[in-house]
């Protein structure tokens, strides 16, 4: 099987890449390398994919129109997983054209691919981020998430809802996944626990904000692997979330258990044998104060969830980033 992976220099994408490569796949893997976070790391993912013989790389930006389209023609893919995209809150603050090109009329370019190959499934990446600041706990697909707080948000929910026209449109195949907070070894160097680390390291303080007392589904990466891998094999035929018919589904992939983030920091201090000093902050525009998935959908249909605790999972990280940076 030949499987488009966006992003495959990214997170997600290479532990992604990695696994469908363990598995025998045929992967082709795109990313446009941007700069957001230090691009050294995202080429040193790729150089641990690019040995495989099944691996083919093409460096890509998705709003390349014409790019894109000559892609899926020379390109004869059975499935796509679409995880390439802008990402942080914050920082759309900051640069929100960037949101724009990448999350929206990306995502277009990789729909017109998808429909005019008839592939067989797209399964792409949404966020926890879209739920803004709903307070019913946990965090359900049929919630209503009509309203984002930030530019962020607002294109992984357009983002669905594009996705939910096509496959009504074409009765194309597509699943849209609300990932929440994923961490691990090979992470974004933009996300908290990241820059936690790196921080206690080199002996600084960290910006703790709202205090400390925002919670985070945390989701170990592997857990999240699973999760795409398992709803690629299970194209969705019809859908009756919203009164739709179309092949079309929603899922969170979360750990189903919010941890508060001065717990979170107390894990990575007993990793590092280290304790941090705490420049505690307000919330940031854009942030929310909690996140919880409830993944009773994923667990019934693909008969799966999340479950690495922090602990483990925080070990894990811990010793790629000393192996990594060589401390």
């Amino acid at each position: 099987m030949k499987i488009l992976v966006t992003g495959a220099a990214g997170f997600v994408g290479y532990h992604l890449a990695q696994r469908l490569l363990s598995e025998g796949q045929q992967v082709y893997g795109i990313d446009n390398l941007n700069d957001y976070y230090d691009v050294n790391l995202k080429k040193a993912r790729l150089e641990q994919l690019q040995p495989h013989s099944q691996f083919t790389f093409q460096h890509l930006d998705l709003s390349d129109r014409t790019g894109m389209s000559q892609l899926f023609q020379n390109q004869k893919f059975d499935r796509v997983v679409h995880l390439a995209a802008q990402a942080g809150v914050r920082y759309s603050l900051q640069n929100p054209h960037a949101y724009a090109d990448s999350n929206l009329m990306g995502f277009i370019n990789i729909l017109e691919g998808c429909r005019h190959s008839k592939i067989e499934h797209l399964v792409f990446a949404s966020s926890s981020s879209v739920y803004g600041n709903n307070t019913k706990i946990p965090f359900a697909v049929s919630d209503n998430v009509d309203h984002p707080i930030s530019l962020y948000a607002a294109t992984k929910k357009a983002n669905e809802l594009m996705a939910h026209s096509y496959s009504h449109l074409y009765n194309l195949p597509l699943t849209g996944l609300r990932f929440f907070t994923v961490y691990g070894p090979w992470g974004r160097p933009d996300m908290a626990y990241f820059k936690f680390v790196k921080a206690i390291a080199e002996n600084k303080p960290i910006d703790v904000y709202n205090f400390g007392k925002m919670q985070r589904d945390f989701t170990y990466i592997d857990d999240v692997v699973e999760g795409v891998v398992r709803v690629m094999e299970k194209p969705p035929q019809s859908s009756t979330q919203d009164s739709s018919s179309a092949p079309y589904k929603i899922y969170n992939i979360g750990n189903n258990s919010p941890v508060e983030l001065l717990t979170f920091i107390e894990v990575i201090e007993k990793a590092m044998g280290k304790t941090a000093v705490k420049n505690l902050l307000p919330m940031q525009p854009g942030d929310v104060p909690s996140t919880y998935a409830d993944v009773d959908d994923l667990m019934t249909d693909v008969g799966f969830k999340p479950s690495t605790p922090i602990e483990q999972g925080i070990h894990q990280f811990v010793e790629w980033y000393r192996d990594y940076y060589r401390l």
